[in-house]
């Protein structure tokens, strides 16, 4: 059986056309923990030779996949092993050698960005994370398509403030050193808490230790999609009929995600990572979560009601993309049976209203089952259909 069927592929080209639904990146990981030496010249060039040679052919495969199935695929990029994790073994090094490395090799193979000028320091410093730290201002203005980023807190470690007072800095000088590019250099790099390991957005991509050898990652952009749909239901509709349109649109973009993701995998021989669904902004007029809430019912995003429509944006999202598909498919069970047990108690009210000249209707003592009988029968015996208890009434 196919999985699509001709309402999905119009309704997905539409999204395309009109919609400003694309997919922005194609990334891939690339672990680098086996180019480790502490000679810095080797291991850079260790690192030169296994990204051009795992992503020889990355630009090129992305570039047939869209033009063959007619989806626009904005990005091509790369993400790293965090450098900071080399260059503990090469004391005497200068990190911004290691982002030359990553500059020239990305060029070489022709993407747009290499992310993973990166430390993880939210429980504190290791060996080489502080000169990494140190030298991000002039790694980002030395380079051209590196980007940084700093982990420097996490729910259960909390925040390293002193990596915070470092990264204040690092985000000062990087805007200084590229003061004439527009401050490109802030631009090109994200302080984070919590940061995933296998994101494939810049400026925040790297390749977490706990990834394989190499992956594939896509990052679909849908606000537009997603505004499009919700300007189709009708202003007063239920919150619920809102959560649940904005679940079946999110799934259907990653649809699209998947099954590039799917077709660079099967070409490049690389084992397929994540979809990722990105709420970030293009410069197309309307194409913004500012837009999205509006469609939800606010007046004006940044009104009353602004953070619980948010909130609910943002909770359809995570549900979708959750990996506990058991626990997921029980809290829908439940929600479904909430919702169908409160509006099933309306629905009932209102046919008992409409039927009530010719039908009196009864609560079963024992099971609270309502019973419909005729009017106008007298004293009457009652026999619950659904537990069999008996009880008398008069009609």
């Amino acid at each position: 059986m196919s999985m699509f069927n001709t309402g999905d592929i119009l309704e997905t080209i539409e999204m395309f056309t009109q919609d400003n639904l694309d997919v922005r990146t194609v990334t891939m990981g690339i672990s680098l923990l086996d180019c480790i030496d502490p000679d810095p010249k080797k291991a850079c060039e260790n690192i030169y030779n296994k990204i051009t040679t795992k992503a020889a052919n990355l630009v090129s495969t992305v570039e047939h996949i869209s033009a063959e199935y007619g989806i626009p695929i904005i990005n091509k990029r790369i993400s790293v092993t965090p450098i900071a994790m080399l260059l503990g073994a090469c004391p005497e090094a200068d990190p911004v050698d290691f982002a030359k490395t990553l500059d020239a090799a990305g060029k070489k193979v022709g993407v747009n960005f290499v992310g993973g000028y990166s430390a993880l320091v939210h429980k504190g410093f290791s060996a080489g994370d502080r000169r990494l730290i140190e030298s991000i201002p002039r790694a980002l203005a030395e380079t051209d398509i590196v980007c940084s980023s700093v982990n420097i807190g996490a729910t259960k470690a909390g925040l390293n403030m002193d990596a915070i007072k470092l990264m204040g800095e690092a985000v000062k000088k990087a805007s200084e050193l590229t003061a004439d590019r527009q401050c490109i250099g802030a631009a090109k790099l994200v302080v984070f808490c919590n940061a995933p390991e296998d994101n494939p957005f810049m400026a925040g991509a790297f390749h977490g230790p706990g990834e394989p050898d190499c992956e594939i990652h896509v990052g679909v952009s849908g606000p537009g999609a997603v505004r499009a749909a919700l300007a189709r239901l009708p202003k007063d509709a239920p919150i619920d009929e809102v959560a649940e349109l904005v679940k079946r649109t999110a799934f259907k973009i990653t649809r699209v995600g998947q099954l590039v993701a799917n077709e660079a995998s099967k070409r490049l021989n690389i084992p397929f990572g994540i979809v990722d669904l990105s709420l970030a902004p293009t410069p197309a007029v309307g194409d913004s979560v500012a837009h999205i809430l509006e469609e939800m019912g606010l007046e004006q995003c940044g009104a009353c009601g602004t953070t619980a429509a948010l909130a609910l944006l943002i909770w359809c999202y995570v549900r979708i993309f959750s990996r506990k598909v058991a626990a997921r498919s029980e809290e829908n069970r439940k929600y479904l049976s909430y919702r169908n047990r409160f509006f099933g108690s309306f629905r009932l009210l209102k046919s008992c209203f409409r039927q009530r000249k010719d039908y009196a209707f009864f609560r079963c003592p024992s099971c609270r089952e309502v019973v419909r009988v005729p009017r106008g029968k007298g004293k009457i015996r009652i026999t619950c259909p659904r537990c069999g208890y008996a009880f008398e009434k008069k009609t």
